[in-house]
């Protein structure tokens, strides 16, 4: 187990944007030893452009991301998590399938950058803010000793990241 990569698996509704991104920051940042998936209850059959396009200014692979349901995680054969996490409240709501191996689960909501209108700079704004705010989570969760964690102190850590505040929310709210 201790040579295994740890999996992470991120949650969205429509596995498009939030869970893309977080997929891909994992990935790229986790080198191996953590390995990111994502998906939807209910995936929208493909990736926001403007999450690739985001993604691929800042240099990150992009290969194989896909829109893809939640159930290909719970069936036989699928790679075993060690942790899930919600990245918008939609999915946080939902009753989840029953994942093998009991992962540690979380809630890291986001707000859906695919959900702002306007002029594409505001959209593109949206996404970078949702790409930081995922990323600062995820360096964070990345940093974590995961082996020598027991199950309740690996759960606590990933609850109290999830309920880290975007810097720029910090500066609004006060």
């Amino acid at each position: 187990m201790a040579g295994q990569p740890i999996n992470v698996l991120f949650l969205c509704t429509g596995n498009s944007a939030r869970s893309i991104l977080a997929e891909a920051i994992v990935n790229h940042h986790g080198q191996g030893r953590i390995r990111g998936y994502s998906a939807g209850s209910f995936p929208k059959g493909q990736v926001n452009p403007l999450s690739l396009r985001l993604l691929e200014q800042l240099r990150m692979p992009t290969t194989g991301l896909r829109s893809k349901s939640w159930d290909e995680f719970a069936r036989p054969g699928a790679p075993s998590m060690d942790y899930v996490f919600t990245v918008c409240d939609d999915a946080a709501g939902e009753v989840c399938p029953i994942w093998p191996g009991q992962p540690i689960t979380a809630h890291w909501g986001v707000a859906d950058p695919a959900a702002v209108e306007g002029a594409e700079p505001q959209k593109m704004q949206a996404f970078r803010d949702a790409f930081r705010q995922l990323e600062r989570r995820i360096l964070i969760f990345l940093a974590l000793k995961h082996r020598e964690l027991s199950r309740s102190e690996a759960t606590s850590k990933v609850v109290e990241i999830g309920r880290l505040r975007d810097d720029a929310s910090d500066r609004a709210a006060s």
